[in-house]
């Protein structure tokens, strides 16, 4: 049982507790998650996944994240506006996804706004709330559910007319596109 520090993986390498679960948290952690994430698109996909996420694992989504990618088209904000009620009502049947009706529709419409800003908005105005570095967290236990910084992305987000953007979700989202670094002090990841 880990008491929230960094852990030796089965290469040797100290890493954050939570990555070695499985091997797909391991490849998840050390080749993707905290390292900065750029476009619309990508971060369209991102806001997406950690929306589904809400209330379940993030093992579940990573799992599934070629079935989203295959029934979003891949996340493509223009793609995904542009789809029908026919393609809602086949979102809701894909067992490739999560078939959460709420989120669902969350998804759709936060394309469907997304296409009407400018290219570059989003990537602007999510990387506007990036925080100044902090100290590397040292253990679990000092890594935040929510900052100022997500509390107002959220609202920045939601005002804009975006859904299921709240600031849990808000800060996930900054975790993963690496917006912060909370990678532990002595991850090998991170002193890397």
């Amino acid at each position: 049982m880990s008491d929230g520090t960094a852990i030796t993986g089965p290469d040797g390498a100290l890493r954050c507790p939570w990555a070695l679960s499985t091997e797909d948290y391991v490849a998840y952690h050390d080749e993707e998650w905290g390292r900065p994430v750029h476009g619309d698109d990508a971060l369209y996909e991102r806001l997406s996944l950690e929306a589904f996420q809400s209330g379940l694992s993030w093992i579940t989504i990573l799992r599934r994240r070629a079935g989203f990618r295959a029934a979003f088209a891949d996340f493509r904000i223009e793609k995904v506006a542009a789809f029908t009620e026919t393609d809602r009502a086949r979102l809701l049947t894909d067992p490739g996804i999560i078939r959460n009706r709420a989120k669902i529709d969350a998804t759709l419409a936060n394309a469907r706004v997304l296409a009407q800003w400018t290219p570059g908005e989003l990537d602007e105005l999510i990387w506007s709330h990036a925080p100044q570095p902090g100290p590397a967290p040292l253990t679990l236990g000092d890594v935040p559910a929510v900052t100022e910084e997500s509390t107002a992305l959220s609202k920045a987000l939601k005002k804009r007319g975006l859904r299921f953007v709240g600031p849990t979700t808000a800060y996930a989202l900054m975790q993963a596109c690496g917006l912060v670094n909370d990678h532990l002090a002595a991850c090998a990841v991170r002193q890397g």
